[in-house]
């Protein structure tokens, strides 16, 4: 998939129950294959249900509950999907100030199908060029983003796409991104 080298980087990948499933595993096994780091930080302190669509599907161990979590310990956030998972996430006002974080220290964020909507509620959407779940492109534009119906979106460090069907192309430039570390553009 991609020749980036990630040893020595830790990921955080946010997330919570509703999770769409195949949208926190591709991009974890990416970043794993690539020598990175991940960890699973949750709102939750156990463990995350994800689901395939609309049925359940796996169970998943939180590594580090989101109270405890630190920005400055990681190289880059990774948000999965998911309506459930991205609708909880967006009104967490610590999900909010993590994320936010990640913009603040310029490090890479990557952002897929429903999880734009976290960007929107952490104030960072303004401005930026992206993509989404095809649902979320007037909330976008109304927060100020320049929306386009693209399989991957790249902006300073900012990495979206629009669904499942991306991954590919996601996983890809996700690992681009973290493996050039901090971008002067990624702002809040």
């Amino acid at each position: 998939m991609s020749n980036a080298n990630l040893e020595g980087k830790k990921i955080a990948f946010l997330m919570t129950d509703g999770v769409e499933q195949i949208e926190f595993t591709s991009p974890w096994e990416a970043v794993t294959d690539a020598g990175g780091s991940p960890t699973l930080i949750s709102p939750k302190k156990d463990e995350v249900q994800g689901f395939n669509h609309v049925d359940k599907g796996d169970v998943f161990a939180v590594d580090v509950p989101l109270s405890e979590a630190q920005p400055d310990d990681y190289d880059a956030l990774v948000l999965p999907g998911g309506v459930v998972n991205a609708d909880a996430l967006r009104v967490d006002a610590d999900a909010q100030a993590f994320a936010r974080a990640f913009f603040a220290a310029h490090k890479p964020v990557a952002a897929i199908c429903h999880a734009p909507w976290l960007l929107i509620e952490a104030g960072v959407a303004d401005g930026r060029n992206l993509t989404s779940f095809h649902t979320l492109k007037t909330d976008l534009q109304n927060a100020g983003a320049n929306w386009s119906d693209e399989q991957v979106v790249v902006d300073q460090g900012l990495v979206t796409s629009r669904s499942p069907k991306d991954l590919e192309a996601f996983n890809a430039k996700l690992l681009e991104e973290v493996g050039e570390g901090a971008h002067g553009g990624q702002r809040v």
